[in-house]
């Protein structure tokens, strides 16, 4: 009976033990953040460029006492649910227009833009065809389903005097405000966004219109295939987003200097080469 006290007792021990290294383990994690005295912040991203500019910000961001954790989203959509829902602390991957949108679309939605960070140009990309006006009468163009990005893409077209926008329509342009077409082209192909590099290297359509963040993921040939693109004076910034109430919060505010910091930006231009550029 002694002998079994024993061993029910060593076994106890034991396991106390076990259960207090688990905890250590455990902080080498999250919880080295406190001991340390980081704070934790994290944001969402698209893969490219986003969360590689966001990649290297980590460091810099450590020196700051803040420990970065990137989500990386694929779509434009549930990055905002997720830095409504707390989930996130801030998001960056979206424009003006689009956050717009998505105010007046989710009335709950309660955010506000704390910095301009890289501007990205929609190109235009064809397979056969060289400019905009080598396209043949009828020709199909495939663009993105958020009519935020229509705005910026029809005024590409307009610019070259491919079609004609009904006066005064600027970035809120539509397809249905096109007041004149004279190749009949047709724009009524639209997909999600995420989509549009694999249709074109699919080989869909005569011209895909194509943002550069999923340009670069899907391996686009940015400098060969692309055949028209916004141009730099009214290229909309790449914001990051938080919840309102949240602009002063220190983390936010070192988040968005080291972002716009000249290691960031030097970052941006090399690895990007005109592909993306800097807001100054």
């Amino acid at each position: 009976m002694k002998k079994l006290l024993y061993v029910l007792l060593f076994g106890l021990l034991s396991f106390a033990l076990v259960a207090c290294g688990g905890n250590d383990d455990a902080g080498d994690g999250g919880d080295t953040q406190e001991a340390e005295g980081n704070k934790k912040l994290v944001v969402g991203a698209s893969a490219v460029p986003h969360a590689e500019v966001l990649e290297q910000a980590k460091p810099l961001l450590k020196d700051k006492g803040i420990d970065l954790e990137i989500e990386v989203f694929t779509d434009y959509i549930l990055p905002n649910v997720a830095l409504h829902e707390k989930e996130l602390d801030a998001n960056y991957f979206q424009t003006p227009g689009y956050l717009d949108l998505q105010l007046k679309d989710n009335p709950d939605f309660d955010f506000v833009s704390v910095g301009e960070i890289h501007k990205e140009p929609i190109g235009i990309y064809s397979k056969e065809y060289k400019s905009l006006k080598e396209l043949p009468d009828g020709a199909k163009i495939i663009m993105s389903n958020s009519f935020s990005d229509h705005g910026r893409i029809l005024p590409i077209f307009e610019r070259e005097g491919i079609i004609k926008l009904k006066e005064g329509v600027g970035d809120q342009a539509r397809v249905e405000d096109i007041v004149e077409n004279p190749k009949n082209l047709d724009f009524s192909t639209l997909i999600e966004a995420k989509l549009l590099a694999t249709s074109f290297e699919n080989g869909e359509g005569d011209a895909v219109v194509i943002n550069t963040n999923y340009a670069l993921e899907g391996g686009v040939n940015i400098a060969e295939d692309g055949i028209a693109f916004e141009g730099d004076d009214v290229v909309p910034a790449n914001l990051v987003v938080v919840n309102k109430g949240d602009e002063d919060r220190e983390e936010i505010k070192a988040l968005v200097e080291v972002l716009k910091s000249e290691e960031i930006q030097k970052f941006i231009e090399e690895k990007y080469a005109g592909a993306v550029t800097v807001v100054e």
